[in-house]
């Protein structure tokens, strides 16, 4: 009986070079220790990012994009009714016209602001914040995908408030300069997002990010020059608003429709403001990226 029984083949020898991990004809299961698998950008782990945050702000629509879209909508109902009686122009348009490019921008760098503030600091609360940081995802890919879903965020919001002040009596929303509606638009939600993805390394709870949200991010965008010129300004206010990088982004966006600002009248006046405000973005994304390599009030 005992030669009738057929003993079994090991299904995977222990001594088969092929399972090794460095063996000589290349063919192991796995590379050998300290040998990157992935090189250059990871543009699916990038992509899966992106897909992810863009995809939480969408299951909730009605909160994160129509809701700020009616909010600052209601806003230029309010101060156009206080404000914009009998005739009252400023820089040649109505005052609705005047006032809806900032509203519009405002929306927009805000949402992104509070879009990119949420991701990590609700992982740090939840205890989630391991889904971020285990994947195979370099810090600067990290911070481009938070920051390009909170600038898709930015988008959707001004179209909608771009589509409801549309239809509102008085509003003209035509473009004089289209090249800098796109720029210091994008610029603006770039500068929040990136802000935002800083205010939520530092904040512990939501208390941190809503104080710098309503202490810094709504007086900054507030008094920038949204409702007003800064040259109605005494000279020491008007040097402070000069000095708040949220100025030339309203003033710049509010030119690609007007074809006037207090930056200037000309493409080559408001030209410095826009290559400023790009330098400024780069030198905040790579304080940001320092700060997010550095593992700050993350890994700890």
């Amino acid at each position: 009986m005992a030669d009738q029984v057929q003993p079994a083949t090991p299904a995977v020898p222990q001594g088969d070079a092929s399972f090794t991990e460095n063996n000589a004809g290349r063919k192991g299961r796995f590379p050998a220790r300290g040998e990157p698998v992935i090189t250059g950008i990871n543009r699916i782990g990038l992509w899966s990012l992106y897909i992810k945050e863009v995809r939480r702000f969408l299951k909730v629509q009605t909160q994160t994009i129509w809701a700020p879209g009616v909010s600052t909508f209601l806003f230029l109902v309010i101060f156009t009714v206080a404000m914009g009686r009998e005739g009252r122009e400023v820089l040649g348009v109505n005052f609705a016209t005047f006032v809806a490019p900032g509203l519009i921008v405002m929306g927009m760098m805000q949402n992104a602001f509070a879009n990119s503030s949420f991701s990590l600091l609700s992982g740090k609360i939840q205890g989630t914040i391991i889904d971020l940081l285990m994947p195979p995802l370099s810090e600067g890919e990290l911070m481009g995908g938070i920051v390009a879903a909170a600038v898709t965020r930015a988008i959707f919001v001004g179209g909608a408030v771009a589509l409801a002040m549309a239809f509102y009596p008085g509003v003209d929303l035509s473009l004089a300069h289209p090249w800098a509606v796109v720029w210091f638009g994008l610029m603006g939600a770039v500068m929040l997002a990136l802000l935002g993805l800083l205010a939520s390394i530092w904040a512990e709870k939501f208390d941190h990010n809503a104080a710098v949200s309503n202490f810094v991010i709504a007086p900054l965008s507030l008094l920038s020059g949204t409702f007003y010129l800064i040259d109605n300004l005494a000279p020491v206010f008007q040097t402070i608003s000069r000095l708040n990088p949220f100025f030339y982004v309203i003033s710049g966006f509010r030119f690609g429709f007007l074809g006037k600002s207090d930056i200037g009248d000309t493409n080559e006046a408001v030209v410095n403001g826009a290559i400023g405000l790009g330098i400024f973005n780069l030198l905040l994304a790579f304080a940001v990226y320092l700060v997010l390599k550095s593992g700050w009030k993350i890994r700890n």
